[in-house]
């Protein structure tokens, strides 16, 4: 059901594959700044990146895409959709820091939930972000979803506690 790739004007997005898992452990994955809100903890060994790749390619419910620069094919982030119920989907981000601020994401989910909305089966695509992290919830309100509301006590980020934290929904929904 999902897209074997997309195409912005500033990235190709494509199937994780074996060989990403440098680039990623290299730009992001030990990056605590960029797990910070995130629910895994930055990876200390290739190991572990090599692990996470390999889950994605398994995931049958799940299609997780490197995001490469068009312009020079640099790995900077991973974007996944996530077929939530017959009519939903949810998605995913994580963009490596130098990155940050250079509208990316926004230009990746703007695309993503276009794509998702004109599937005939899709009535909603929609996520949450942590109730402090405001960079996250900037790239979905510019990405044109619309905050729902609070969800109390929903999700653990690892980085920050043992409790799971509030976070914010947002969603588009046709």
């Amino acid at each position: 059901m999902f897209p074997d790739a997309f195409q912005t004007p500033r990235l190709l997005l494509r199937p994780l594959a074996p060989d990403d898992a440098q680039p990623i452990f290299d730009g992001y994955a030990q990056d605590p700044e960029v797990s910070r809100y995130l629910t895994w903890r930055p990876h200390t060994a290739i190991e572990q990146t090599r692990a996470y790749i390999e889950a994605c390619m398994a995931s049958s419910a799940i299609r997780t895409y490197a995001l490469l620069r068009r312009d020079n094919g640099q790995l900077v982030g991973a974007f996944d959709l996530r077929q939530q119920s017959p009519t939903g989907l949810s998605y995913g981000y994580v963009l490596a820091r130098q990155a940050w601020g250079s509208g990316l994401m926004t230009e990746v989910l703007r695309h993503a939930v276009d794509w998702a909305l004109a599937q005939p089966s899709i009535w909603r695509i929609g996520s949450v972000c942590d109730v402090e992290n405001g960079a996250s919830a900037r790239v979905m309100e510019k990405a044109g979803l619309v905050r729902e509301g609070v969800l109390r006590r929903w999700l653990v980020c690892p980085n920050l506690g043992d409790e799971p934290r509030d976070c914010v929904s947002y969603a588009r929904v046709r």
